[in-house]
């Protein structure tokens, strides 16, 4: 591997890496607004409920979404798994197994 891409993915590496740990070393001695806080603690949520939907949606050019009907019927559990149990664990694994039990019988 060339001196070039090996020190052009370790850049990458690095701004990554201060991204995502910059913001919290700054506010680390901060103390921040209750509003702040308040609104900070949607962004989770709103970020997976965004993921969650866009894998229910299948995208054709020039057409309106289509649903993935695999991925609804794998969610069903996984969501219901994520009620009972408030663990992102329990929800990781039910929806990887009910996925993995539709391809097994071959509806997905």
């Amino acid at each position: 591997m060339s001196t070039y891409i090996m020190t052009t993915i370790l850049l990458c590496g690095l701004v990554t890496w201060l991204s995502r740990v910059l913001p919290f070393a700054v506010i680390k001695n901060m103390t921040l607004p209750a509003w702040l806080i308040k609104f900070l603690s949607f962004v989770p949520i709103a970020i997976m409920t965004a993921i969650f939907v866009e894998s229910l949606l299948t995208y054709h050019a020039g057409h309106w979404p289509g649903f993935d009907f695999a991925n609804i019927a794998a969610s069903i559990p996984a969501i219901v798994a994520g009620i009972l149990t408030k663990s992102l664990l329990a929800v990781v694994i039910t929806g990887v197994v009910a996925m993995a039990l539709l391809r097994l019988t071959g509806f997905a």
